[in-house]
């Protein structure tokens, strides 16, 4: 199917008849006998492919890593479409991708818009596609990291990578030079601050209006995300009767539940969603009214509330507020069940919100099987008991133990413990 010829200067060249019927030559240049059969078996895998319209794997790789000059030489007599790399500008490039995604969310343009401002910065606008090199990117990875806080960076390398990989699948580049940057985790646990309820309740006392109230009790007992999640409720969504009511979350509604879920009523909201309803005007839609302005700072006023009650304000205010009710409310119901009302999943709360309060070191500390009692784990109270028996069984006796009642908060009960138990 393809032959290899001789020049006199000692250059080869491969020498094929096309599917059009038309004898081509592409030269190899100055290539040893061995590379230009390896090259001769590549040709006629792609013009089998030419002819059947499958490409084979092995020798899509091949193409895929060819250089640029000889993969230029090889779409010249047709075998394969011409690589727009020649022109394909770094700059021109990220601007066109960020403005062909009418599907992105506003916040996803800007933090796209992020990363591509970093990465022309360090690049130049001007810079080729194909003259950023792997070890180019890992030089820009390196100054994320020394720049910006771990998250901050991790987040960066994770867009970089999204636009190299479009422009792959747009055959402007062979290969990805981030593919093997690893971005790290997303997550800063230095930014993480349990806001206790104690805390809570000094900061609802210093907020200035019903509005406001509602919007700590919201993000805080609510689990909601602010101002996302917050601005689509209305009262439409409160089912007094069930005790619950429907969150419709713009950053999850291309999930195929649409984004909407339903969270309780739960007690230590309900005082502030009905202060809220009975102060409502007449013909009101949304919960929240005056402050339906997005480009309204929230998170300045936020900070001043809680200075208000004497407080510093924490990190990520309003994430922090969602984080610490999660956590909350892992101590009393199944992981799915709780992600199922905050609308994440469980490794995303692990990475993101979940956090060790002083309050379990506090338990930790504690008589074992006091500690047991109160976390209401029966799984804890069965391996005490099993410690003990096997205790007993090598002649050690120990008295026995009480194990105490727990009084779950906000009127929630533990059947399990709902009366005193002793182990013998």
């Amino acid at each position: 199917m393809a032959t290899i010829g001789n020049d006199p200067n000692g250059f080869k060249r491969i020498l094929f008849v096309a599917p059009d019927g038309k004898r081509k030559t592409v030269r190899l240049g100055k290539v040893t006998a061995k590379q230009a059969t390896a090259f001769k078996v590549k040709v006629e895998g792609l013009i089998g492919g030419t002819i059947t319209g499958v490409l084979d794997d092995e020798v899509s790789r091949w193409l895929a890593a060819l250089d640029d000059e000889m993969h230029r030489r090889i779409a010249a007599v047709g075998l394969v479409a011409p690589r727009a790399t020649a022109t394909a500008r770094l700059g021109e490039f990220l601007d066109a991708y960020v403005a062909g995604r009418p599907d992105i969310k506003p916040r996803t343009r800007w933090n796209l818009e992020i990363c591509a401002r970093r990465l022309t910065e360090h690049f130049g606008a001007n810079k080729l596609l194909r003259d950023i090199k792997p070890g180019d990117a890992d030089d820009w990875c390196a100054m994320l990291r020394a720049k910006y806080a771990g998250a901050t960076a991790a987040r960066t390398i994770k867009r970089a990578k999204q636009f190299f990989a479009a422009a792959v699948r747009k055959d402007l580049l062979s290969r990805n030079p981030f593919a093997e940057c690893r971005a790290g985790h997303q997550s800063n646990p230095a930014r993480s601050c349990f806001v206790s309820q104690a805390d809570t309740a000094a900061v609802l006392a210093a907020c200035p209006d019903v509005e406001w109230r509602l919007i700590v009790a919201l993000c805080r007992y609510g689990g909601i995300r602010c101002p996302s999640e917050l601005l689509t409720l209305t009262w439409a969504d409160v089912d007094w009767e069930r005790g619950r009511f429907r969150v419709h979350a713009p950053k999850t509604e291309h999930h195929k539940d649409g984004g909407d879920r339903w969270v309780p009523i739960f007690s230590e909201l309900r005082p502030y969603l009905e202060e809220a309803f009975e102060l409502a005007p007449e013909g009101a839609v949304h919960l929240v009214t005056s402050k339906r302005d997005t480009n309204q700072n929230l998170r300045t006023r936020f900070a001043k509330i809680i200075r208000r009650a004497g407080l510093t304000p924490w990190p990520k205010p309003f994430h922090n507020l969602r984080a610490s009710r999660q956590t909350e409310l892992v101590e009393r119901y199944p992981i799915h069940v709780v992600c199922a009302w905050l609308g994440n999943t469980a490794a995303v709360a692990a990475e993101h919100y979940l956090q060790v309060t002083e309050e379990h070191f506090a338990r930790a500390a504690q008589n074992p099987a006091q500690s047991a009692a109160e976390t209401g784990c029966q799984e804890q109270t069965a391996i005490l008991a099993e410690m003990q028996k096997a205790l007993a069984d090598k002649g050690f006796h120990l008295t026995s133990i009480p194990v105490k009642t727990y009084d779950y908060p906000q009127g929630d009960s533990n059947p399990c413990l709902s009366r005193e138990r002793a182990m013998s």
